[in-house]
């Protein structure tokens, strides 16, 4: 119970940050900054003890063969403890129907993001889940998600082995 609290709230701060930050993998240039000063800002000398941070052309996407990109934020995915993803799921692509063995925290942090639950694979009763919108994926329950018309890239905040097993029901 401790640990899905721990997890949870770091989905909570990553869903806060998510809000400020520009969306990621959009095809749209950012809207104008309504701060007065010039960019691009020069980064002071930061203490690397302190803090450590990469800019979105510093962050390294993997393409997956199922129509999916995905960028280790944090963490080990395919190992134990915590972890923290993006997903970018290329329009007309998504899973299906599956379950993991830990709770996964997921942000939508653009473009629109479609899910469906239970066994049978049925992408047209998907339920759209638009930017900004948290969900939680509950342990060993099924489900698949995935892009329509346009990319949806995700953060994911999970614990690891990050393994997703089978449930499609044909």
């Amino acid at each position: 119970m401790l640990r899905a609290k721990r997890l949870l709230s770091y989905g909570l701060l990553v869903l806060g940050i998510a809000m400020v930050v520009p969306a990621l993998g959009s095809a749209k240039p950012p809207a104008k900054s309504p701060v007065a000063f010039p960019l691009p800002i020069p980064i002071p000398d930061l203490n690397p003890a302190a803090l450590v941070y990469k800019t979105p052309d510093q962050i390294k996407w993997t393409e997956s063969p199922n129509g999916s990109a995905l960028a280790v934020l944090y963490g080990n995915p395919d190992k134990p403890g915590l972890y923290i993803v993006l997903t970018k799921w290329h329009a007309h692509h998504n899973s299906r129907p599956h379950f993991h063995p830990h709770d996964r925290f997921i942000t939508v942090l653009s473009g629109t993001w479609w899910v469906n639950t239970g066994p049978k694979y049925d992408m047209d009763h998907a339920v759209p889940m638009p930017v900004g919108s948290f969900v939680t994926h509950f342990a060993k329950q099924i489900h698949y998600d995935g892009a329509k018309d346009g990319d949806a890239v995700l953060e994911i905040v999970g614990e690891g082995p990050a393994t997703a097993i089978d449930a499609e029901q044909k």
